[in-house]
């Protein structure tokens, strides 16, 4: 099982349709063509030292995909942060990381706008 984590805490996975699932390796010159019409796109994150699904996301937004992105494998609290800020709406986390790192430790990371450093540097 997993959890999906949003700015208020853990959920359930609520999507019901068929996801596009995006490796980490995905080539960024196919993302228009690989997610065409998704509605949810899931991008993989292999390791929390692996930043690509981070640029990936970041990508699609750039290109306009305006449907829900989440972000699935390891990613820790401390990257929930970076995570919004790439354009992902959710993260989905397993069991077992959400027992060692419970909802409030990713609530806490939920002020993502507020400190931003894009935020202080216009503000």
């Amino acid at each position: 099982m997993s959890k999906i984590v949003r700015d208020d805490g853990f959920h359930a996975d609520d999507f019901t349709g068929a996801p596009v699932v995006l490796p980490s390796d995905t080539d960024p010159a196919q993302l228009a063509a690989l997610t065409q019409g998704a509605e949810l796109v899931i991008c993989d994150f292999p390791s929390f030292a692996d930043g690509r699904g981070f640029t990936l996301g970041r990508r699609l937004r750039d290109l306009g995909f305006a449907g829900r992105l989440r972000a699935r494998g390891h990613v820790i609290a401390d990257q929930y942060a970076m995570a919004r800020r790439s354009g992902f709406d959710e993260v989905e986390i397993s069991d077992e990381l959400a027992t060692r790192q419970p909802q409030d430790q990713w609530v806490f990371r939920a002020d993502w706008q507020e400190h931003s450093y894009r935020r202080r540097l216009m503000g």
